[in-house]
């Protein structure tokens, strides 16, 4: 879904003629003498590769035109799939609602086509529209059938937020700090929204962790890592000093839920980070010829918009709205941080990086800040500087992500 935008959708024909079979409906069959994924420990076998002349990419190799186009390729059946479906669904049955889960509700931009086609009145996606999502359709249904306990329709919704995981009280993080050996301060509430929307506006890298961890693959604002939208260097540093991963992937704004509309093209609740829309024209910037010549990742160049760190090469941006309901703290730290620049928009990516999980623990959160180029780490009302720690930690801790 993220390299898509970087490529054209050259295999769609091919594609359609041999592994896919599309009805009206959006019920579709699938050749499977092209896969591998019933019988094998593969999603394809050598039969995809020859069709298409390439190998299947190996971990790190790099990114060509090919893999670009055939992730455009894809995503467009994908979406072809999926609005087919729902406008069968909406014209046979005529329902007010939709609500989706699955692995594929996760595609944040055919979830924003949806919103576009206005086929329903409301859409809602379960956070974790995943495997994990299991657990919950298993917990509910024991919960109704088991126990015989009566539905609860609950505006907006009875996730709260996704934030179900677990959570640390003061006293707990100040041991685990001291353990350590980590230099903090500990702020009043005001204070450290000060402070920490003064770090974000001189274009630090801050680790947020607040309250309970949430459920599913989305960083919502607990366990999160934190950046200034508005710097040109922001998704870079991110990427490939923070995340350690390739530098195109996007990174997603978090933005207070009264201003959605004045930055991006979507005027309702997005607190999930499920659906994606362009940002508005007035806050993009014009494009040069020379701009429009660039291919593949050097569109990555390319100062598209006001916030430039969370605007895709195709000025789409995969939106979370926060509240002060679902959360009032980091409501809060958008609040200061636009008073002070103007924009209640902040980069919000997971606190991890790739290849570990996201951080549970106040020591894990240490663990990754220092490990990292991460400048600040905020836990709770701990305000922790990475120029205040102990040399002698950063060089523990250094090694642990390839910090160079």
């Amino acid at each position: 879904m993220g390299l898509a935008p970087y490529g054209q959708p050259k295999y769609v024909d091919v594609i359609k003629e041999h592994l896919i079979e599309i009805k009206e409906d959006g019920s579709f069959w699938l050749n499977q003498d092209y896969f591998n994924y019933c019988t094998g420990l593969t999603m394809t076998n050598e039969r995809f590769s020859k069709l298409f002349g390439h190998p299947v990419r190996v971990a790190e190799d790099k990114l060509t035109d090919f893999h670009m186009d055939m992730a455009a390729s894809v995503q467009q059946i994908t979406e072809e799939i999926v609005l087919k479906i729902v406008s069968y669904l909406a014209k046979e049955f005529k329902p007010k609602n939709l609500c989706m889960a699955g692995g594929v509700a996760l595609n944040c931009v055919a979830n924003g086509k949806i919103i576009k086609s206005n086929a329903y009145e409301n859409f809602w996606i379960q956070p974790a529209a995943g495997d994990a999502g299991g657990a919950l359709g298993a917990a509910l249904l024991a919960y109704h059938k088991h126990f015989g306990q009566q539905r609860k329709l609950v505006s907006p919704d009875l996730m709260e937020g996704a934030y179900l995981g677990p959570a640390f009280p003061r006293d707990h993080v100040a041991r685990d700090l001291n353990n350590i050996g980590a230099v903090y301060e500990e702020l009043s509430d005001e204070a450290l929204m000060d402070r920490t929307s003064d770090s974000l506006q001189n274009n630090e890298v801050v680790g947020w962790f607040q309250g309970r961890m949430e459920f599913g693959p989305r960083a919502l604002g607990n366990r999160s890592i934190l950046g200034n939208p508005m710097s040109e260097e922001t998704q870079k540093t991110m990427n490939l000093k923070i995340k350690f991963r390739e530098s195109f992937r996007p990174f997603a704004p978090v933005v207070l839920r009264e201003d959605v509309s004045e930055w991006f093209d979507l005027d309702q609740d997005s607190p999930y980070m499920l659906l994606v829309a362009n940002v508005e024209d007035r806050k993009l910037r014009p494009i040069t010829a020379d701009d429009n010549m660039l291919k593949g990742t050097d569109k990555l160049n390319i100062v598209r918009s006001e916030i430039p760190a969370v605007t895709h090469v195709d000025n789409s941006a995969r939106i979370q709205t926060v509240d002060e309901k679902r959360n009032v703290r980091l409501h809060k730290l958008l609040t200061a941080f636009k008073e002070k620049t103007g924009s209640g928009v902040l980069v919000n990516t997971s606190f991890n990086v790739r290849g570990e999980p996201i951080v549970c623990n106040p020591r894990d959160a240490f663990r990754c800040f220092m490990g990292t180029h991460m400048d600040v780490l905020v836990i709770g009302n701990f305000y922790l500087k990475k120029t205040e720690q102990n040399p002698a930690l950063l060089d523990d801790y250094s090694d642990m992500f390839e910090l160079d």
